[in-house]
């Protein structure tokens, strides 16, 4: 942890972790806590009685889904991701071709 970073103790499942962040992602941190408490909380219920590793597991597979497949990703703007890729595949892919054409 470095000078500038604030330790906290935070809840999810009814267990205390301690966590560290930047005094300016302090809210963030903690909106991300409740929504991975609340989906972990989602995943328990959900199913039959899991571990809580396991229920960590789905969450975090749960999340990746959303934010890949877009589906309600966080507030994440999936079209403009995938304008920004393809745009970064087009710049290398010239970066590329420029290279490979003054080597041959």
């Amino acid at each position: 942890m470095n000078a500038e970073s604030k330790s906290l103790d935070v809840m999810i499942m009814g267990k205390s972790y301690r966590v560290s962040c930047a005094p300016e992602e302090e809210k963030d941190l903690l909106v991300a806590v409740d929504y991975v408490d609340s989906k972990m909380t989602e995943v328990r219920e959900g199913g039959k009685t899991m571990a809580v590793e396991r229920v960590a597991v789905m969450t975090a597979l749960n999340i990746a889904h959303e934010l890949l497949g877009g589906k309600g990703g966080g507030g994440i703007n999936t079209a403009e991701m995938k304008r920004k890729i393809s745009l970064m595949r087009t710049t290398i892919t010239e970066a590329l071709a420029d290279t490979q054409d003054k080597l041959f």
